[in-house]
């Protein structure tokens, strides 16, 4: 949705940037409300000797910034120097504050923090605690307050002396009767402790969570990292160093020394708390046991998922990957394995558990119904309801049937020449979704990480827009869809079928068909047939990383096995069944990084490159795998499909632009600052550049071949945004202007005041 000067939201959006801008600059005044006898207390600084040991620690950067986290008190947080939290504790604190400066207070409002809160013995002892965690006994620190009555404010330094660091001269395991430690033993080739290692607490913790890791792995079942401690000794060593002795506390239970192994698996694939496992029927395969009534999951189907099996040792991952695995499925509401310990006469060497999987299913049919209000960056906006049947498990092999349908109305408004103009959309798509490889061979036992799974799609839609066309087109495909680790997913479709025929047009649509045959030929070629294929790395789902990186690889191929039955040209194409179908290959890539800087405080950077070729029975792309460049999720300072391609300009005419303004390569380049304001309202600054370009010439379109000079072609806008979060669902405003239009004369593209702005609305974050 978009709008300019003469719409009012511009006007809202900034009236509520001011109020911001407003609030923060009256923080700036919390000196008066600072009591006669207090200080603020503005924070600390920490300082280490550069002596001549000192100078030999290779790390003496993170070890001072490892200090700086233990500094106490913390001070009040700042915003561009300001103090916004602090401002509204103490506006509230006034007799009549008012409901606004309560509410921002509850949100906000930070207690001041004062020289008097400040004992710095207490933070002298962190950071000697800190020091001699990582080595550094005997070390000195001397701290000092440094108050400025004039200003009232207080600000803390301690300044480090670090004595020489203990070093491990040798690391050995204390032996031990029961098999885990030649367990233990043959783990050590990849321990986290090393000859010439500095004495770290927070590595020897390390260490033992790494045993503890790797003895799970091995069957240790009871085991526990707290069991093992270490011990060292300075006795032998004049210089600093130490022998580590690594061994387990008194006490320990024997169980937790011994190995387990699988005995029994039993598997309930319709578990509830009511069931009564002795009326069920059991069936064996695979030396798995299935429990269940009347048949809901097929056994067969079933034993694929399960990946430790009878008479292995017990290991975590196999159980954590099979809940995976068994969740990927879409039938099951909850997936709970349990061990339980036999009671047997087993000597101390070994011990046994059986297994039980519980798979909760989820209701085998939904209807869901959405009522959407549609507004778009091209000034549609209308009502679109869309209703999605789901049949979960449909032959009792874990199979999803979704039928969706979506029916909706638009109507043009703000559109210039062409505001009223009607579109209405009615489409019906079916979706057949295998959890396992359909394929002549069975492929899903060399898929540890996850099972692929197959994917049939069938869609139909029929478009009708009012005054210009109508659109009919379907797809089908067959594909597979499997993730290869947690940040790894593909996603190929070696069928992939699409029929689009333009039905009933006006002779205004003529007419801009006839001026355009690069448009006209993108409609012609009704069908095509090819392959897709797409990678996707994504670090972004892991919220611990403070730099994530994102990528995302596209493949799409068409016409080239029916390309092998004839020899076509785009002046002469060939048919299949009476269409003319395309050729082409087509590459896209997506990459992107977020750089978090806290909890809430992103700085996101997205580059997008796109190219495709004709070849063969085609001289441009199809329609609807054309590259389109402005709108909510590109350059947002441009009306959507209204930039490019190249420098071109079209006429006054909005109706063409629509249509025209496509191209055969896209580039673009988007940075983003995410900030939090308050609750679950965050803000945003950003700048986009970008634009397509044809790679031929093209006289319909003058500009928009792509050049060496395509740097000087991008558009180029800069902007602020609102985001309403709760939880993983984002409402999305974002204001833009354009500063670099490439569709003007040289010389005259760069326009810091344009006075213009483009408004959009969408849901999620663009990149």
């Amino acid at each position: 949705m978009k709008s300019n000067l003469k719409n009012n939201k511009p006007y809202i959006f900034l009236i509520t940037i001011n109020l911001l801008l407003v609030t923060l600059l009256n923080s700036c005044a919390v000196d008066k409300y600072i009591p006669e006898e207090k200080q603020l207390y503005t924070g600390a600084e920490v300082t280490i000797k550069k002596d001549s040991i000192s100078d030999k620690i290779e790390d003496i950067e993170s070890i001072k910034q490892e200090l700086i986290t233990v500094l106490k008190p913390e001070p009040n947080s700042t915003i561009l120097g300001l103090r916004p939290g602090l401002h509204y504790y103490y506006v509230a604190q006034k007799e009549k504050p008012g409901f606004i400066n309560r509410f921002l207070n509850k949100k906000i409002g930070k207690e001041p923090v004062y020289t008097s809160d400040v004992d710095l013995s207490i933070t002298e002892d962190l950071i000697i605690n800190r020091l001699e965690n990582r080595g550094f006994f005997h070390s000195q620190v001397i701290s000092d307050l440094i108050v400025d009555d004039t200003i009232k404010r207080s600000h803390a330094t301690y300044t480090v002396k670090l004595d020489k660091p203990y070093i491990v001269e040798t690391y050995q395991i204390d032996p031990d009767s029961f098999p885990v430690y030649n367990a233990i033993k043959s783990t050590m080739e990849r321990s986290f402790i090393k000859k010439g290692d500095r004495f770290d607490l927070d590595r020897f913790k390390a260490e033992r969570e790494r045993i503890n890791f790797e003895l799970k792995r091995k069957g240790y079942y009871n085991f526990n990292p707290d069991f093992l401690i270490f011990e060292s000794d300075t006795n032998q060593y004049k210089n600093k160093r130490f022998d580590l002795y690594l061994g387990f506390k008194e006490n320990v239970p024997a169980k937790a020394k011994t190995p387990y192994k699988i005995r029994n698996i039993t598997v309930y694939p319709n578990y509830s708390l009511t069931d009564n496992e002795k009326a069920y029927d059991t069936v064996t395969i695979n030396n798995i046991d299935f429990v269940q009534g009347d048949l809901y999951f097929k056994p067969k189907r079933l034993a694929p998922y399960i990946l430790f099996k009878d008479g292995q040792y017990y290991n975590p991952e196999n159980s954590s990957n099979t809940s995976r695995r068994l969740g990927s499925i879409g039938n099951y509401r909850f997936v709970n394995i349990q061990y339980e310990e036999v009671d047997s006469l087993a000597t101390d060497s070994l011990a046994y558990l059986d297994a039980k999987v519980y798979l909760s299913p989820l209701n085998k049919r939904a209807l869901r119904a959405e009522l959407q209000a549609v507004s778009k960056s091209n000034n549609f906006a209308g009502p679109a309801l869309a209703l999605t049947y789901t049949n979960r498990n449909l032959f009792k092999g874990g199979e999803t049937l979704n039928i969706s349908t979506n029916l909706g109305y638009e109507s043009q408004i703000a559109g210039g020449s062409n505001t009223g103009l009607r579109s209405t959309q009615v489409g019906l798509k079916g979706e057949l979704i295998f959890p396992r490889m359909l394929f002549p061979w069975n492929l899903d036992a060399k898929f540890s990480y996850s099972i692929p799974q197959t994917k049939v799609i069938l869609s139909g839609d029929h478009l009708n827009r009012s005054e210009l066309y109508s659109l009919i087109s379907s797809s089908a495909s067959f594909g597979y869809l499997w993730n290869a680790n947690k940040y790894v997913t593909h996603e190929i479709y070696p069928v992939s079928l699409n029929y689009l025929r333009l039905g009933q047009t006006s002779d205004e649509f003529e007419q801009i068909l006839t001026e355009n045959p690069y448009l006209r030929r993108s409609f012609e070629q009704e069908f095509i047939a090819g392959l897709t294929y797409q990678f996707t790395y994504n670090e972004l789902i892991n919220p611990s990383k403070s730099g994530a990186f994102f990528a995302s690889l596209g493949l799409d191929t068409a016409g080239n096995g029916l390309g092998l039955l004839g020899s076509g040209t785009s002046d002469n194409p060939d048919t299949v069944l009476g269409l003319e179908y395309a050729q082409y290959v087509r590459f896209e890539a997506d990459l992107r990084y977020h750089f978090r800087f806290d909890h809430e405080k992103t700085l996101a950077f997205r580059l997008y490159g796109g190219y495709g070729l004709p070849y063969g029975n085609s001289d441009i792309l199809p329609f609807s795998k054309q590259f389109f460049s402005g709108g909510p999720y590109s350059v947002r300072a441009f009306r959507i499909r209204s930039l490019g391609p190249g420098t071109y300009r079209p006429d006054d005419s909005d109706t063409n632009s629509y249509f025209d303004q496509s191209g055969d390569i896209k580039l673009e380049a988007n940075a983003e600052y995410r900030f939090p304001l308050f609750s679950f309202f965050k803000g945003a600054f950003f700048a986009d550049a970008g634009n397509v370009w044809l790679k031929n010439n093209n006289e319909a379109l003058p500009g928009g071949q792509f050049t060496s000079s395509f740097i000087d072609e991008l558009g180029i806008g800069v902007g602020t945004g609102l985001r309403i979060e709760i939880q993983t669902f984002v409402i999305r405003f974002d204001l833009a202007t354009p500063i670099r239009k490439p569709y003007m004369p040289k010389g005259n593209r760069w326009d810091l005041n344009s006075g213009q702005y483009i408004f959009n609305f969408a849901i999620g974050y663009p990149f």
